[in-house]
């Protein structure tokens, strides 16, 4: 009799445990995605409107004037943990590189909101984007 009771609990905990999908089990899709660009340093935060496309594992990141976010373009590739962007342009180093959206990322992706964030230290780097 104890089996037949503990069976619907274990069946509701199965179900509950491996019936959801996790926002990063949903591949990150093509397209166009809008949003803004946020660098936090010790001394400030600083905001800016950003679009990076994702077409045929290449990327593209609108530049603003100010530079936050510089921009970037190249080849990118992600897994269930993290997207990696290589950047194929040449800068100048007049400015903080890391507002070039190149490097490995962390990412939520949840079918529409996509949220790229690396941090350092001292920098935290996050672009929050909605597909188009």
């Amino acid at each position: 009799m104890r089996t037949i009771t503990c069976l619907p609990t274990m069946l509701i905990t199965a179900l509950l445990l491996f019936g959801c999908k996790k926002e990063n089990d949903l591949q990150i899709q093509q397209g166009t995605y809008k949003g803004t660009f946020t660098v936090t340093y010790e001394s400030g935060t600083h905001t800016g409107q950003t679009t990076v496309e994702l077409k045929d594992e290449r990327y593209t990141c609108l530049a603003n004037a100010n530079r936050i976010p510089a921009g970037g373009s190249g080849k990118y590739f992600f897994d269930k943990k993290s997207i990696t962007f290589n950047d194929e342009n040449f800068w100048t180093a007049e400015f903080d590189g890391g507002l070039i959206l190149n490097g490995n990322y962390d990412y939520t992706f949840d079918g529409r909101n996509l949220k790229i964030n690396r941090m350092n230290e001292i920098v935290t780097y996050t672009y929050d984007l909605k597909i188009q």
